[in-house]
């Protein structure tokens, strides 16, 4: 697959420093690895666009830091509203490229309404189970700052359990095989399950031992 080299130029030198803005969860690193997903997953769909995935990976969150609760919307329309896209794509391809970021999210009613939105959506699943577990510690200090440990690790848990439990709204629409992502969901839902190798693991992951025995010794 080729995508095309100005295109890439743009994105990387224009959109990329937004994702500073952003939390752990949606920052660059992330932003890399649901392109590198996204392709992959097209790569198994006859006569797509290679450059329109590309840019749909890489619109997908920018709005986060705006309206982390709304972000979709956000990016869709800040996608829509990139003058410099018309320089590499049609206007029907452009619709077709922000309807598939607004339509991303894993809580969405309903299924995307084009194969570029079901590539993207299937794209942005963690398979990381540490992942999720600091990036709901960092949502969580940063809009629930007066909440206990013990508040934040248990609210974090109902999270995960809503999200990727067995009936989960991240389980279902799915729409590649993905073997890695089957896997995570196993994992998680297990740890999820038990409340005390949450705990551990949660504050583990999130370097929060080291932290309680700093204020221990203060």
């Amino acid at each position: 697959m080729k995508i095309n080299l100005e295109l890439k130029e743009y994105i990387e030198k224009n959109i990329f420093p937004s994702y500073k803005k952003n939390d752990l969860g949606h920052n660059l690193d992330h932003i890399k690895y649901v392109i590198n997903r996204s392709l992959k997953f097209a790569s198994e769909v006859d006569g797509i666009n290679f450059d329109m995935v590309y840019a749909i990976a890489a619109y997908h969150d920018i709005g986060h830091y705006i309206d982390a609760k709304n972000h979709e919307k956000v990016s869709a329309e800040m996608l829509l509203a990139d003058e410099n896209l018309k320089k590499f794509f049609t206007v029907e391809e452009i619709k077709i490229m922000s309807e598939a970021v607004y339509d991303h999210r894993a809580s969405l009613e309903g299924e995307p309404r084009s194969i570029y939105g079901k590539i993207v959506s299937s794209a942005d699943r963690n398979t990381l189970v540490d992942v999720p577990l600091k990036r709901t510690y960092a949502y969580r200090l940063e809009h629930n700052p007066n909440d206990t440990l013990d508040e934040i690790i248990e609210d974090s848990r109902q999270h995960i359990i809503n999200k990727f439990g067995k009936k989960g709204y991240a389980t279902e629409k799915m729409y590649f095989e993905d073997l890695d992502y089957k896997k995570f969901l196993e994992e998680i839902s297990i740890l999820a399950e038990d409340k005390n190798e949450f705990k551990r693991r949660f504050m583990e992951v999130n370097g929060l031992n080291n932290k309680l025995k700093l204020t221990l010794m203060k």
